[in-house]
């Protein structure tokens, strides 16, 4: 269905901005698996999510966060509703009022409610595409959990065939949520894969008709723009439930993509103006750890400290009450452990950043990889993402470790994070020769370890923020997007091709016609680095056994014009960085 515009409930009495916040902070008290939802759709679910609460200024201000999305409303009002919370909210700057909503899970449907509602999908998707593309008929549709194959029950699966012709169908309804319809594609080419396997030529599987809800097509008309026509043809439709009307998506025309950069900050201006927070911080952490501190600059006003890639503190810069002078606040934890560093909490908040320090550290392994030193970055964007966690508990400072320290929650933590931060600190490991005896022109073209930028922020709309793991560049000046996963995801490829498409449409506009600059450089980006014209280079980059199986299937039916490496990394990467299989394809 197409989003519906929708309008906050107003609450009988007005309320203050401390007991709007009071609310939130009650639910969220209360409902530990708590997600936020608009329109319908999960923005955040706030077991991996970050969120703060301020009442500065006479307003409520909701800040959220996570890896991939990051948004700021004014909370007007909190409204109980069955269960939830409802939230009036401003976007700065706008006058109109937007409904947030707060439940106790992103899952609220009841397990029979879930196949009821499937069931009666898989009957009237049958029903319709037996009607839209007579004479093909439709094979009994299968809701069926396959977990050997990678199917869930939410996906109806099917097949149109028409003597030896046929198609490959996949379906979800539209009550499923937004992640699972944005999902559809990677499970729809296993699909026809899985169909080709099993036919064995008795049947000629052309390609895949793909069935999304109404209005709910943008992102997987996007990806299959990119999709090789050569090896199958690709149809996206969408269905009207009510109606049964189906419409067919030009999967040729995906029209101009809905996103725009986020400029550079300046990394030598940020780090004179927070100077004092540094030396501030700087003073609770260990002298020999020092190094491991890694500082990245949020924005102008947020400078975050990390260790391997994990949010322990951040300064903000900010302006008094009821005046125009600065302050500078420093505060050490994350979300409700979040906690002001002064002269009260200094000893408390320096025995756990201790604790931190001791726990998640990279121990010895038993096997030498035979590890180059190299001295860790210490400038502002050396290395370290967004965290990923969404509570850092300083109460658990105290926590006492032993056995296996692989299994400390702290050297768990944001495993994608610490991958992260390793290769922005050093790149070299993913286009070095795998024998050691090989010239330099059999391994991948050497990227640029002076040119690296962490969690390039991409909007794609209002509340959308698309956070690229790694922007780099190759020293032939062809941009590469390297795309970062610690544990198996079935969406791994097409993930990483979202980033790819967006790099790649910022990449082709115009160059300005004073400096000749193009969008990347003009928003700070590669500075004094001659891009390319060729398309990025989409680079994914795993631990061995973590790539998930349905990860090759997929690439397979990548379009030749997208350049990718996948490349597996030794699971101790933790210790050294070392690719132990790499495997490549589309035009290089």
């Amino acid at each position: 269905m197409p989003p519906r515009a929708s309008s906050a409930d107003k609450p009988e009495l007005a309320q203050t901005p401390a007991q709007v916040a009071a609310a939130i902070e009650q639910f969220l008290t209360q409902h530990e698996n708590a997600a936020v939802l608009e329109d319908g759709k999960v923005l955040f679910d706030l077991r991996s999510a970050k969120y703060s609460l301020s009442t500065e200024h006479e307003r409520c201000t909701l800040h959220l966060w996570s890896g991939e999305h990051n948004m700021v409303r004014c909370v007007v009002s909190a409204t109980p509703r069955s269960g939830a919370l409802r939230l009036a909210t401003q976007r700065f700057g706008h006058a109109q009022t937007k409904l947030l909503e707060l439940v106790a899970s992103r899952e609220r449907r009841t397990p029979t409610t879930r196949e009821t509602a499937r069931s009666r999908y898989a009957k009237t998707l049958a029903r319709v595409l037996e009607r839209q593309f007579a004479p093909f008929t439709c094979d009994e549709l299968r809701t069926a959990m396959d977990l050997e194959r990678s199917f869930g029950p939410a996906y109806a699966r099917g097949t149109l065939t028409h003597g030896r012709q046929a198609w490959a169908v996949i379906g979800v309804n539209e009550c499923e949520s937004a992640a699972t319809v944005d999902g559809i594609l990677t499970l729809g080419i296993l699909w026809l894969h899985l169909c080709r396997e099993r036919g064995g030529g008795r049947r000629l599987y052309q390609g895949l008709k793909v069935i999304v809800p109404r209005g709910m097509a943008m992102l997987t008309l996007a990806r299959m723009a990119w999709l090789n026509g050569d090896a199958a043809q690709w149809e996206l439709w969408e269905l009207n439930e009510k109606t049964e009307e189906l419409t067919e998506r030009d999967t040729a025309d995906v029209g101009n993509i809905r996103t725009r950069l986020v400029h550079h900050p300046d990394e030598a201006a940020a780090s004179e103006r927070f100077s004092s927070a540094i030396a501030e911080l700087f003073a609770i952490v260990p002298a020999q750890e020092q190094a491991r501190v890694e500082l990245r600059l949020r924005s102008t006003a947020e400078l975050a400290f990390l260790l391997h890639g994990l949010e322990f503190a951040r300064a903000r810069i900010g302006l008094a009450p009821n005046s125009f002078a600065q302050t500078l606040e420093l505060t050490v934890g994350a979300g409700a452990q979040e906690t002001p560093l002064n002269e009260i909490t200094r000893d408390d908040l320096a025995g756990f950043v201790a604790q931190l320090f001791a726990r998640r550290r990279a121990f010895v392994p038993s096997v030498d990889f035979g590890r180059r030193g190299s001295s860790p970055l210490r400038r502002i964007g050396g290395g370290g993402p967004q965290a990923a966690h969404s509570r850092l508990n300083i109460g658990g400072a105290g926590v006492e470790t032993s056995g296996n320290p692989a299994q400390d929650p702290l050297y768990r933590a944001a495993p994608e994070r610490w991958l992260e931060s390793m290769l922005r600190r050093d790149l070299s490991p993913l286009t070095r020769s795998l024998a050691p005896a090989a010239k330099e022109s059999r391994a991948t073209s050497r990227l640029d370890a002076q040119h690296v930028y962490a969690q390039v922020p991409a909007i794609a709309g209002a509340s959308d923020r698309g956070l690229l793991d790694l922007l780099g560049v190759t020293a032939d000046g062809r941009l590469a997007v390297i795309e970062l996963k610690a544990g198996d995801d079935l969406h791994f490829a097409l993930q990483g091709l979202d980033y790819w498409i967006r790099v790649r449409h910022h990449h082709l506009q115009a160059p300005d016609a004073l400096t000749g600059m193009g969008e990347f450089q003009r928003h700070g980006y590669f500075r004094g680095v001659e891009l390319s014209p060729l398309p990025p280079r989409l680079y994914l980059v795993a631990p061995a056994l973590h790539i998930h199986p349905a990860t090759e299937t997929v690439l397979r039916y990548f379009s030749p014009r997208v350049g990718w490496n996948l490349l597996a990394i030794d699971e101790r990467w933790r210790q050294e960085i070392r690719v132990v299989w790499r495997k490549s394809g589309g035009r290089s």
